[in-house]
């Protein structure tokens, strides 16, 4: 399926393949295409996306993250293409990558002023790419999911972050990674309130239908007010009585529809959420449906995304399918 270069480990049967959650071969094959330099193969993939958000965001994503460090062929791409949406959007995105890269952590920013000026302006210069592919695509709402996370990231004021929250959110309301998006918008972490963050999450999971993963809010909600509040993070104390309890009740709402394309993050959520509440029949069979993918949220809340992902395979004796 083209995995080839990435980092692999074993778990009880399952290859653990990092920051690729999710079931799509093409882009397996883009991604190590683009690590190897061969750009083409990002705006082959990402043209084909085009009229599916949830794929498009998906690939871009994954294909900003696989250029960083190359900005500048994107830009060259796009300056020879100059009406090509998808360039564009990965050059938006693949800079917005970049700055979180260069990011300096929190504590040590009082040293490393030249390093917050640069995370600043690298995320600011995704701002114009970002702007030209939704005016060249204006129904396409991958270049305003990419401004929530810029919006984020350079904490704009609220009142911005809503606009652009709506105009991602009116051309597709369900778009798993912009309400993902949102809810850390909301977060504690990011200035909002646990409780409005909660009210998102569940107004949003009431709206969607069985089998989407809109539902894998509940859990990723949970799991963003423990590491805001700084709880003291165990397997026992992630989730209340009451929380476990929703997350039980859109678990059975989720009913994994295998199809969607964030279906292996949805898996790697919930199965997280059972595994710390030590429900371990549902915990593998949610991990089981990752295929040894793992995402980043929410392991990264317990540590290190693979070693916990393959601590609680381990824990929960988990076997080929």
């Amino acid at each position: 399926m083209g995995v080839a270069g990435v980092d692999r480990t074993r778990a009880r049967g399952l290859r653990v393949i990092v920051d690729r959650p999710w079931a799509d071969a093409v882009l397996d094959d883009a991604v190590v295409a683009v690590h190897r330099k061969v750009f083409e193969a990002g705006t082959v993939v990402l043209g084909a996306a085009r009229g599916d958000p949830e794929r498009r965001v998906l690939r871009v994503e994954a294909l900003a993250k696989a250029a960083v460090g190359h900005s500048s062929s994107i830009e060259a791409l796009a300056v020879h293409d100059r009406a090509n949406p998808d360039l564009w959007l990965w050059l938006g995105r693949t800079r917005i990558e970049e700055a979180w890269a260069v990011k300096p952590d929190v504590r040590a920013r009082a040293v490393q002023a030249q390093r917050l000026q640069a995370f600043h302006a690298a995320m600011e210069s995704a701002r114009q790419p970002l702007l030209t592919a939704a005016a060249l695509a204006p129904a396409d709402p991958a270049p305003w999911e990419s401004m929530i996370w810029l919006c984020l990231g350079l904490d704009r004021p609220r009142q911005e972050k809503d606009a652009v929250w709506y105009e991602a959110a009116r051309r597709h309301p369900t778009l798993f990674p912009a309400n993902v998006a949102r809810l850390m918008t909301l977060s504690p972490a990011w200035g909002g309130s646990a409780q409005e963050m909660l009210e998102f999450a569940r107004a949003a999971a009431a709206r969607a239908y069985d089998g989407d993963p809109i539902h894998a809010l509940l859990p990723l909600a949970h799991f963003e007010q423990v590491a805001a509040e700084r709880s003291p993070i165990s397997r026992g104390g992630w989730f209340s009585d009451e929380a476990l309890r929703e997350v039980v009740a859109h678990a059975g709402r989720w009913l994994g529809r295998e199809a969607h394309p964030r279906a292996v993050e949805a898996h790697n959520v919930f199965g997280a959420a059972f595994y710390l509440a030590d429900l371990r029949r549902p915990a593998r069979g949610h991990l089981m449906r990752t295929g040894g993918r793992v995402s980043r949220l929410p392991w990264s809340y317990l540590g290190d995304p693979a070693q916990q992902f393959q601590r609680a395979c381990g824990r929960l004796h988990l076997v080929p399918a």
